[in-house]
Parts: structure tokens; sequence; C-alpha cells
């Protein structure tokens, strides 16, 4: 850490700086204890020199009266308050709490405690509707009764209903749909006697989970209960060795454990697997709330092509606790669903919300699992690779037992991260969002989570305290505008809940899956009515012809449009190899910030150098490792431009003209600055290289050019920063706003606002495209109106606007360059009815993402 000479005692090196929420440094020396609160200058230097002036001009005070300033300013809490928050919570002599909560540098915003009454018992095993076969399992599971919640599941499925059963991580959802199912199972079959003698040999249902990690993870707990009634479990998906796979083959299981990429590969390419699986009666779809837009709608549309070929499934669905879960699976499954609701036992959480006034989110997050994971097993969640990854570095180096779990890790290395933390052997995981998923990694005391939507903190707050002791869960605010105003307004924060949504009726969406449906199975003339639209553009782009009474496609050209598609938006992938072996892969484009030349990349809590990128047909990054203290890691200088490839649309949307384009999206990485380890400030000058990486990526998406804000310019001294701030904040909340109207769909789009030319652009941030952008151009006219209400009816007063309107959680920029006024000016201008069009050059000064 920098430090300075003091004015007031000439000592050398004694001042120190701590960069307060708002951007102001406190000086402060810690030799005369003279400290002072200086503005925000472009340098740390510079504001240095402020507090030299300050100290000539007796603006100083001492260290002894810095804790009534810093409570003034709302740097930290007072410390009768955060007792009085404490013992409000009932957690009064707590040790852990206590020694977090009366920090230097943090602010205390909430505290609070979680406490949910014991789910209700319903009947004893042996009174269940079901064989005795599987009381018998249950008994041996030490399972005397089931809970409520789990007993109105078993019967609502055994008397034939679609049902959605939610309820918390571990709080017994997978008995719940595997009582019955087996049941069912048993009930299809004359007697036991024939399901264990092998007699038959086809799948009768089917068990979806949304990684192959989950599916891997859950399927012993499927075994044990139905190995004892002689059912039959198998597992696949793309990572199955061959033997495993062709047993799956020739001697169907009675329940195959899978995921809807491998239903989606084998159905379109006719394989002997998708002719197998067309018996199953039942489809059990877990951790249903990860199907949201995009992805949700391919889903819906699998499986409705499943049940094309196969017949009509009950399906039964589990999911984390969703506000709108009835409204959101009929959607996603095309049915009335029954809902569930159940509760887990687990025992007391703790829940403090605190916010790094005098430091880095980083730093409140490591000092939280460094405190934690002295006594309790933690798992501290971050939003990014990078993120987890850092963590776990520094926290490592201040002692503690973690290791990383994230997406882009070998499968073998998340599983054994996984084992030592069950055995008791690693204090801390360090995780990205691939452990909100149920995967069983044994009793958890305490979460560390970045801010979330809190529906999601509750899903990670679900991963404590399962076994009934008491848990902790801290909820780290960063040194964003959305955590500095959830800091001011807590209840806010946990009553903004974040509901699911998809759209089936996407038009880009539904053509791909018609024509992997064609591939199926030729398309009768009789059925074809429902998906007719999607059906004249294929036949006009030469990839299905009509044949008789049927549609039939052009499987050469098919496959290349099928096989190019990711039903989970995802791009194409890099490579890692360290040794030759593969370590890891990352997606493109994120791919090129990480691993260009030189870069040093952490993978598993370690840093290593990429010595090499190469471009080939499959991509790869070399690595190389990195001597222990060296002092730096990189971070990628980038930038991001949009040009028109061709319009395919145009349209008004009030006075705007719109386009629907395809789009060529430019993303170069131009260099990249050395970050010291311990500093996180750029060290140095930038290395610039000398021919920029380049990634071009073909998208679909819509421009159009916002009116300027003539009378919030008016009244700025920078009229150039409120004009681009204003189309920033526009984008900003015609995306995040249109979650309702799109079906969930904007958590697919990317935006660019060029500046203060007033072009936005919105544009699906898949590879291709996705149909996000189509389905929001389709309805834009009430997106904007949307848009404009959610501004004007926010009672924010903060230039820049709040988590409620203007900002977004995944802005490129920091929720920097946003006016709210100005924005609301600009939206009435377009819904008043104010002519704009786009013209013919696409030209900004500054891209703002």
């Amino acid at each position: 850490m920098t430090s300075y000479r003091c004015p007031m005692c000439n000592s050398p090196h004694s001042v120190s700086a701590d960069r307060i929420f708002d951007g102001r440094l406190m000086f402060r020396c810690g030799k005369c204890k003279a400290c002072a609160l200086a503005k925000a200058q472009a340098s740390t230097d510079e504001s240095y020199l402020e507090f030299l002036d300050m100290c000539d001009n007796n603006q100083v005070t001492t260290s002894d009266d810095l804790r009534p300033l810093m409570e003034q300013e709302k740097i930290v809490r007072p410390k009768k308050e955060v007792d009085a928050l404490i013992a409000a919570a009932g957690a009064k002599g707590d040790a852990l709490l206590e020694d977090v909560l009366h920090s230097e540098r943090d602010y205390v915003v909430d505290v609070r405690a979680l406490e949910e009454p014991p789910p209700e018992y319903g009947s004893k095993v042996e009174e269940l509707p079901v064989d005795e076969a599987i009381t018998g399992v249950l008994a041996k599971k030490g399972i005397e009764r089931l809970y409520m919640f789990q007993e109105d599941a078993v019967k609502k499925v055994l008397q034939g209903a679609d049902v959605v059963i939610t309820a918390p991580t571990a709080s017994g959802k997978t008995e719940a749909f595997c009582i019955p199912i087996l049941q069912k199972i048993a009930e299809e079959a004359s007697h036991f006697g024939s399901l264990r003698s092998g007699e038959r040999g086809k799948i009768m249902a089917i068990f979806v989970y949304p990684t192959k990690a989950l599916a891997r993870d859950q399927l012993p707990k499927i075994v044990e209960l139905a190995e004892p009634l002689g059912v039959r479990v198998g597992g696949l998906d793309g990572d199955t060795e061959e033997a495993d796979r062709r047993r799956v083959y020739e001697q169907p299981p009675d329940i195959v454990v899978t995921n809807f990429d491998v239903l989606h590969y084998h159905m379109m390419h006719r394989t002997k697997f998708s002719r197998i699986f067309r018996t199953a009666r039942f489809l059990v779809v877990d951790e249903a709330h990860v199907y949201t837009g995009v992805f949700g709608a391919n889903v819906h549309h699998i499986i409705a092509r499943l049940e094309r070929l196969g017949g009509r499934m009950q399906v039964v669905a589990a999911s984390a606790t969703l506000p709108n879960a009835g409204d959101f699976c009929q959607s996603l499954f095309g049915r009335k669903m029954q809902v569930v609701q159940g509760r887990g036992r687990r025992g007391r959480i703790n829940l403090a919300i605190m916010f790094p006034s005098l430091r880095s989110h980083r730093s409140l997050a490591i000092d939280l699992v460094k405190h934690c994971a002295k006594k309790h097993r933690t798992i501290a969640f971050s939003g990014s690779h990078l993120g987890s990854e850092l963590l776990a570095f520094y926290a490592a180096r201040q002692g503690v037992s973690i290791r990383v779990h994230r997406a882009g890790l070998t499968a073998k290395a998340r599983g054994e991260a996984e084992q030592i933390f069950k055995d008791g052997k690693l204090s801390a995981i360090s995780a990205t969002p691939t452990l909100e998923l149920g995967i069983d990694i044994g009793g958890v005391d305490a979460i560390v989570s970045n801010i979330v939507p809190v529906n999601r903190l509750i899903q990670r707050i679900g991963r404590a305290a399962r076994r009934g002791q008491q848990g902790y869960a801290f909820l780290a605010l960063g040194n964003d505008p959305i955590s500095q105003y959830y800091k001011s307004h807590p209840d806010d924060y946990l009553s903004d809940q974040e509901f699911a949504y998809t759209d089936p009726e996407n038009p880009f969406v539904k053509e791909y899956q018609v024509l992997a449906m064609a591939c199926d199975r030729p398309i009768a003339v009789a059925e074809s009515a429902p998906v007719w639209d999607a059906v004249q553009k294929l036949v006009a782009k030469g990839v299905l012809t009509a044949e008789k009474t049927r549609f039939v496609p052009d499987f050469k050209k098919a496959m290349e449009i099928l096989n190019a598609y990711s039903i989970r938006g995802i791009g194409n992938r890099v490579d890692i190899k360290l040794n030759n072996r593969m370590a890891g892969d990352r997606s493109l484009p994120q791919a090129l910030e990480e691993l260009h030349q030189d870069a040093i990349y952490f993978l598993a809590g370690r840093r290593y150098r990429v010595k090499a990128l190469h471009f080939e047909k499959q991509p790869y990054a070399e690595l190389e490792p990195l001597p222990y203290d060296y002092p730096y890691y990189t971070r990628a200088l980038t930038d991001e431009w949009p040009s028109i490839i061709e319009v395919h649309e145009r349209k008004q949307a009030f006075g705007a003209e719109i386009a629907y384009c395809s789009l060529k999206i430019q993303k170069r990485v131009l260099g990249y600055a050395n970050i010291e380890v311990g500093q996180e400030v750029a060290q140095g000058k930038n290395v610039m290289f000398e021919k920029p990486i380049e990634f071009e990526f073909t998208t679909k998406g819509f421009v159009f050019r916002a009116p300027r804000p003539g009378k919030a310019m008016s009244k700025a001294d920078d009229e150039e920063y409120v004009e681009m701030s204003a189309f920033h904040a526009s984008e900003h909340v015609i995306i995040e706003g249109s979650a309702m109207i799109t079906g969930g769909a904007s958590q697919d789009l990317g935006g660019i606002s060029l500046g203060s030319s007033g072009l936005i652009f919105v544009y699906d941030g898949s590879v291709g495209g996705n149909g996000a952008s189509r389905v929001l151009f389709d309805r834009l006219d009430k997106a904007l109106g949307r848009a404009l209400r959610i501004l004007s009816e926010c009672p924010c007063t903060s230039e820049s606007g709040c988590p409620r309107c203007t900002y977004s959680y995944r802005c490129g920029n920091n929720n920097e360059y946003l006016h709210k006024a100005a924005a609301i000016e600009a939206l009435s201008r377009i819904v008043e009815g104010e002519r704009t069009e786009i013209g013919d050059e696409i030209q900004g000064d500054r891209a703002l993402v």
C-alpha cells in the first residue's frame, strides 16, 4: 500500500490512504493521528496534494475524533447500533458475528435471524399408498415419516397430475418425485418380480438435470431408492464411457438420467437412443428454475418433440422457490402444473449484510471467509471466474484451506474439491454459481455471497445449516452503485425478487426447433398448423421441401445449421492445456480477454502464463507455470464496436425508426495492464499489442437513434456527459425492464450505446443469434412505454438512478455514465412521437456496453 510523509509531524511513510465508497480518500497518520477526507482526484498522489492543503489550512482532525466522523459520514455504523442489530437478531454473544461486525472498515447494513418453523410431518411411510418394497427402502434410510409437502406431491403424482415441487435445496425434493415415479413404474409392470428378473427392456422415465455434474451427483441417490425394487437406472451424457453407453442402448434401463442437450442431439440425428427413449411415460425435470429465457424456450420445444415421437408424458418438475412457479412452469412445459410448496429442515441462519466502506469488495469477502473458515465449513460465491479465482488465491495466502469450484475447470478438478470438502479436509470452497444447484458436498455452516437477486441469495443460503446446526450467511455488497443503493435500502433488496420467464413463441428459437423436429421425423401437413410460419420460412430458405403430404429436410443443410446452434446460447470454446493435458476450457469471446499471449490466467487457485494461443480447428491456449512470488496478474484492454451487415426489417416505434438487422460485433483485445497482486492497481505502462487480437461474431439485433435530451443538457455543465449518460441509461432500462415482455429473454441480450450519437444497439448475446432481440423488436412499443414508466415511477432521487431503474448487474461500465432525468426526457420524446432516423453512418465517440 502506498504511504506518504505526514506534513504535521514530518514522519516519513506514516500516512495511509483509504478510498471510501463515494470516491473520496481518507488520509491518516499512524504517528500523530492527523486525518482528513480529501476529494477524489485523477490519482491518489493528486488527492494527497489536497490533503497537504488541508493541513496548511488547519482542516484536519485527529484519529481520536475519527470514529465520530466516520459514523457521521456513514462509513461505519455506531457500535451501539451494531450491538442493537445483533441483539434484535437474538445473536448477542455470538463470537463470530461480534468479531466480524465490529469492523472499522465496513458499514453494517442489516443483521437478521432467518428462522423457519420446522416442516410439517405427514403420514408414516407405511401408511403411504405405495408398495411395501418402497416403504422398506425408506425405512432403511431412517425415514419414518415424510414431510407434508412430500406426501402431497406423492399423492398428486400418483393421481396422474403434472406437478411442480418448489422447496429449498436439500429439503427432500428427490424423494418427493422418486417415490411416486417408482410406484408408477412398478404398476406398469405386472408385478415387482418382473422388474427384478429384467424381463422388460424399455425406458419408462427420463430424469433430466441441467448439468452433467449434478446428474452424476444425483444418480447414486436415485439408484439407492430404485435398486432394492429391481428398477434399473442408467446415466447418459456427453462424457459417458463407451461401455456404459452401449449398455444403455442394448439393455435400456427403466430410468435414464440425462440432460436436454443429449435428448436434442439424439432426436435430430435419429440415433438408436432416440428410438428407445420414446417409450418413456414420465419426465422428471429437476432444477426447473434454470430453464429461463432462450434456454427455456428451446427446452419447451424439445419436450414437445419428445412427446411427438413417443406420446404425452406425465411431467414432474422440481424447483427452487420461485414467486411465479406455476405460471413459469406452465409456459415451460406447455401445460397446467399443480404447485406443491415445501420448506426444508434447517437450523437458524444469522444473515448479515455488509458494505465495504474503506476497502474493496474482494478484501471484505476474503476477510469474511478467513473469519468463517476458522471454525466453520464455508462456501464463498463470486459472480465471475476471475472473482472466484482471486478470492481463493488471496485467501490461501492468508492461510485458509480453500479450493476453487467453477465452470471451465475439468470435471475431475471439481469432483476432487467436492470430495475433500465433504470429507472435512477442506475449510472453504470459492465458487461461481456452479454450487447453487443441489450437488451434495456435505455439511456447510457458512455462506459468503456477492450481491445477487434475493431469490438466488436464498438459494445459496439453503446450502447452510441443513443438519439443524446454526449457520451464517454474509452478503458482501460491492463497490458499485447497485450495492450503494441497497446499503441505504436493505428492505428493498429483501423484497426485490427475481421472477422466472420464458417465451416458447420466440420465432428464432421456433425456427431452429421446427427444423430439428423435421429431422426427428418429417412434418406431416396435418400437424403443421401450429408451426406453419416457421415451416414456410424454412421452405423459403431451401432447408425444407414439400413432398406430397409432408415436409422433408435437406439433411446436409439442416445439420450444418443445427450443429452450429447451442440450445444454451453458448459460443465455441477455447481448450486450456497444461503440459499437453486438458486443464479446462473457456467460451468465446471471453476467452480472448483471459487467454491472449502473455496473459496471466488463474486456474484452480494458481497462476499461469499463456505461452501461446493457437487458432486451429479447435483453438487452445498453452499454459506454463509461474513462480509463487510473481508480483502481477493481467487485465485485458478491450473495445467493442457494432456494424450493420444487413437490414431485414424496418418499422416505427412511436416516433423512432427501428431496424432489425444482422450485425457484426467486433471485439478487440488491444493489450493488457499488469495488476499488482495485493494492490489491485495497474503498475507501469500498459502493454499494447502491435496487432490487436480481433474477434468478430455475427448476431442479430436492432438499432435506433434516441432523441437528444435538450432540456437536461441545457442545465448541465458537461452537456456531452449528460447526453451519452441519457442514452446509456435508456439502453439499460429498455433491456432490463423487458423481462416480462420478452419471456425472460433480457438475460440473453447485450447492448451498446454509441456515446453522444444517440444510436442504441440491442443484440443477441450469443454467436449467430438466439432470437431474444427479435422478440424485443416485435414488442418494442410496449417495452419503450414500460421503460419510461419504470424511470418515471421510481422514487429514487439519485442523478444516476438506482437498481430499480437505471442500473444493471451486467453493465460493462460499472454502471457509470447514467443520467436518470435525461433518460426520462429522451424516452418521453420517443413516446410522444418525436421522429428520429438511424441514418446511413454508424458513428459515435464512445461505446458504452
